[in-house]
């Protein structure tokens, strides 16, 4: 294996990862909840009175977010190097993971690590574990 060292970011990465866990660490004291995207638009689908406005507010900002950075730099363009007969494959394999194992990566990876979740840790290692596998085989 080699590294890709124009590709190689790792400033920007750990700035990422510092913004990723304060953002979440905020979410959880300021409104003592988890930032879990999975749970956060499954409510939406689904929604009880009061509990639409942070939700709404929530997914607003993660499509912001890119929209403002725009203002500052180039956005990178995406190279996907699969056909979208895999891409809607993976998606819904992606969708029924998160609903199987009650939650995403946000939710499991992120929050439920730092607060120590034996659950969180069996999901985090079956869907990376499961991520290095597929990929192993497929490419």
């Amino acid at each position: 294996m080699t590294l890709d060292w124009t590709h190689f970011t790792p400033w920007t990465s750990l700035a990422g990862g510092l913004l990723i866990g304060l953002a979440a660490a905020a979410f959880a004291l300021l409104l003592g909840r988890i930032a879990g995207i999975s749970g956060i638009v499954g409510g939406l689908l689904r929604p009880a009175r009061g509990d639409i406005g942070w939700r709404l507010a929530f997914v607003a900002g993660l499509i912001a977010a890119p929209l403002a950075w725009r203002l500052f730099a180039a956005v990178p363009r995406p190279q996907v190097e699969a056909s979208p007969l895999a891409l809607i494959a993976a998606g819904l394999l992606v969708g029924f993971g998160t609903r199987y194992g009650s939650g995403c990566t946000s939710g499991h990876g992120v929050c439920g690590l730092s607060r120590l979740s034996p659950r969180s840790l069996l999901a985090t290692l079956a869907f990376m574990g499961a991520g290095f596998l597929t990929v192993g085989v497929l490419r």
